[in-house]
């Protein structure tokens, strides 16, 4: 049984850069900081980043949540990120986006007004 987002793991090729930015964009310090993973505890779920692997948008997607998208996008962006698709609604008032990390990797954010977080386990 598929019980919710987890983690989400995304390739860097310089693991201190990348711990720099995601640090950033994220706002809170790494839990776990090893040479082969470096991990994060955002909101409940793992944010995982690894030195290994190819970083590249053909991924699959993750989409982490947020209360006003037009302002972590334009944040994030300022800290370094592209849009790789605008913010777009996609129906009951629920907005989806997705940036380039300067890694390569794909972020995706949504504004989810449905969202129950008393569901989360």
């Amino acid at each position: 049984m598929i019980k919710g987002l987890r983690t989400a793991c995304y390739p860097v090729t310089d693991l201190k850069q990348g711990k720099a930015w995601y640090t950033q964009v994220f706002g809170v310090a790494p839990y776990f900081d090893q040479p082969f993973y470096v991990g994060y505890a955002v909101g409940g779920f793992e944010l995982g980043l690894v030195p290994d692997g190819t970083p590249g948008a053909d991924g699959g997607k993750v989409f982490w949540g947020v209360d006003d998208i037009e302002a972590d996008v334009a944040r994030i962006v300022a800290l370094g990120a592209t849009v790789h698709a605008a913010v777009q609604e996609v129906g009951d008032g629920i907005k989806v986006a997705e940036l380039g990390d300067p890694f390569g990797n794909v972020i995706g954010l949504i504004e989810n007004p449905l969202f129950d977080l008393k569901a989360v386990r």
